[in-house]
Order: structure tokens, then C-alpha cells, then sequence
């Protein structure tokens, strides 16, 4: 079950209180204050962690508090620092105030630590307060509470390229041919309800993560479909495919399908229309009207955006997709660059 928004509360340890003691040994003529320190209460320290994916063990376990100091003691003994709580949460998570909605944090780097609690501070035991004209202090200070928070946790999945489109535009199998993912396909809208991942990899090592969108409609940014759920996760990409089917079986119009998605785009963030995109005509095995590719290639041209026409099916466009994506995700270094008359594979870019 994929799960990328939960609510929990976290809750670090107090500090222990500080002792108040004296000394009372045998043979020591001068005894004296010797109540010890409390020990700190342990943190709790979100930890982004590669071997995670989704929210969903947390959506079961909420609740997540670190140890508590121990109390000081006598003879100057300290107390016991308590020992932290690691949650290991997916790289990509941001972590918000449930209260305020304020941004806390942003994990996205695998490893990443981010204390979201801090432990209370412990308590001074009545040593700290001797003086000289006050030789037999009996004050001692009670440890401090530790932080408490109760938060939103939301994931954002890490991938370099998004597949949006209409329901059933061809995303689930189109992934399925360029990476190793086997995502549910079926010949029914809202097939696929999560993102699916797959890694395409590449003969010169510069693999890239694609993320398949569950199918966006008319009115996604206003709850309709699977509303706005899963745009989300196409924040992070370095470029969009707009796959448009220009098959005759769905009788849909290709202009009409690309501006209500890209007017869907807008809707949910400003942004996202303004990444890298291609345009994408899927089903090219299946589109019986040439006009209606030609109109899918008059649409890239008058936004300026790069036009490819592919079958998943047959295999047409694949490959020249997968290294289009490659020069957008992984662009040439400087000394890499092609020089003057040199062959240039990702000219149309």
C-alpha cells in the first residue's frame, strides 16, 4: 500500500531531575552538598532512509517518544543521558507543523538526520548552588520537559522524469518497455492509483528514475478523479513527458486533452509548467487519422516544445525517446560538448 501523507507525534525525553544529597562517609570530617546532575533526555532524529518508500508503517505507529534522563545522585553522580529515537522516514519526505502548516524540514538525501525534538535539558543538583556563606544548600532544579510536536509528513518521491497524461494515454506501458517496472495496465481509466518508479537504464551509465502519474482530469487541482493526490510528486522532476493518445478509439480531441492538462499543471502550481517538456504521441500503432498526430506535432511547435511520436506496442520512438530524456536529465559537460561539424545526437533539443 503506498501511503505519502501521515500525521504523528513525536515527544523527546525530559531531563532528569538534579539530587540533593550530602556526604556522610566514614573518616571525611567536612562533609558537603553532592546531589548530581539529571541527564538529558534523548532527542527524536527523523532519518532518510533509502530502504523506505512509503509512509505506511508510520500511518500505523504515530506515535514516537524518546527515553527520559535519569535522575541525579549522590556521591556527584550523574544521571544517565536517554537514549535517542531514530524514525526512519523515505528520502524525499518533508515534515510540516501539523498546527501551522509551516515547512520544518526537507529530507533528500539518503542518511540524511534531522533532530525534530529536542531532548530536555537536566536538572542541577544541589552542588551547583553551594557558596560560602551558604554552605548546605538544599536547592536542586527539576529536569526540563522535552519538545513535543505533532506533525504532517508528506512524500514527495525522487524521480528525473514524470509521465502525466490523460487516463489510459499509454503512461503504465510505456514505462513498462523503457524500465524493469510492472505496473498494473488494463484497458479502463484510473488503471494505475499510486506513482510507479522505474529506472531506465542506459548504455553510457547516465540511468534515470521515471515516475508514472496516476491519470489526471478535467478539474484534477479541484479534487475531481484522483484529484490533486499525486501531482505532488512531479514537483521534484527535471522534465515532463505530456503523453497525448492520438489513437481513434477514445474519439478525444489531442488540442483539447493537452490544454486541459496543462491548465491542470498551472492550476496546482506555477511552476510546473514552466519545467522541460515533451510531447509525446502514444498509440501512433492505433491512429487510423494522420491528422490527428499532425495536430499533436502543431501544438508542441506553437508552445516550442520537443515532439516525438511513439507505440509502446511496437517499439516505434522508444529508443529515441529514452536518449532524449538522457541529454535533458544528464546534459553534456562543458568538455563534453560536440565541437563544430562533430555528430550531435540531441541536436533537435
Amino acid at each position: 500500500m503506498f501511503i505519502d501523507e501521515v500525521k504523528i507525534y513525536v515527544k523527546a525525553g525530559d531531563g532528569g531531575n538534579g539530587c540533593m544529597a550530602f556526604r556522610r562517609e566514614k573518616f571525611v570530617p567536612r562533609g558537603g552538598p553532592s546531589g548530581g546532575d539529571g541527564g538529558r533526555g534523548g532527542n527524536v532524529i527523523l532519518v532518510a532512509s533509502e530502504h523506505r518508500n512509503t509512509l505506511l508503517e508510520l500511518r500505523f505507529n504515530p506515535e514516537h517518544k524518546a527515553e527520559r534522563g535519569r535522575h541525579g545522585e549522590g556521591s556527584n553522580c550523574s544521571g544517565r543521558h536517554g537514549a535517542d529515537r531514530e524514525v526512519d522516514v523515505p528520502v524525499g519526505t518533508v515534515v510540516y507543523d501539523w498546527h501551522t502548516g509551516e515547512q520544518i524540514y526537507d529530507l533528500t538525501k539518503a542518511g540524511e538526520r534531522f533532530v525534530i525534538a529536542k531532548g530536555g535539558r537536566g536538572g542541577r543538583g544541589n552542588q551547583h548552588f553551594a557558596t560560602p556563606s551558604h554552605q548546605a544548600p538544599t536547592e536542586h532544579e527539576p529536569g526540563s520537559p522535552g519538545e513535543e510536536k505533532t506533525l504532517r509528513l508528506e512524500l514527495k518521491i525522487l524521480a528525473d522524469v514524470g509521465l502525466v497524461g490523460f487516463p489510459n494515454a499509454g503512461k503504465s506501458t510505456l514505462i513498462s518497455r523503457i524500465s524493469a517496472a510492472r505496473p498494473k495496465i488494463a484497458d479502463y481509466p484510473f488503471t494505475t492509483l499510486e506513482p510507479q518508479l522505474g529506472v531506465v537504464p542506459m548504455p553510457d551509465e547516465r540511468s534515470f528514475v521515471v515516475a508514472d502519474i496516476p491519470g489526471l482530469i478535467e478539474g484534477a487541482h479541484e479534487g475531481h478523479g484522483l484529484g490533486i493526490q499525486f501531482l505532488k510528486h512531479i514537483e521534484r522532476t527535471r522534465v515532463l513527458v505530456h503523453m497525448v493518445d492520438v489513437s481513434d478509439v477514445t474519439g478525444r480531441d489531442p488540442r483539447s486533452d493537452f490544454e486541459i492538462i496543462l491548465n491542470e499543471l498551472a492550476s496546482f502550481s506555477e511552476e510546473l509548467p514552466k519545467k522541460p517538456m515533451l510531447v509525446v504521441a502514444s498509440k501512433v500503432d492505433a491512429a487510423q487519422d494522420p491528422e490527428r498526430i499532425a495536430a499533436v506535432k502543431a501544438i508542441a511547435a506553437e508552445h516550442e516544445m520537443p515532439f516525438l511520436q511513439i507505440s509502446s506496442a511496437t517499439g516505434e520512438g522508444l529508443e529515441q525517446l529514452k536518449f532524449m530524456l538522457a541529454a535533458i536529465v544528464h546534459p553534456p559537460k562543458e568538455e563534453e560538448q560536440p565541437e563544430e561539424g562533430e555528430y550531435r545526437p540531441f541536436e533537435r533539443l
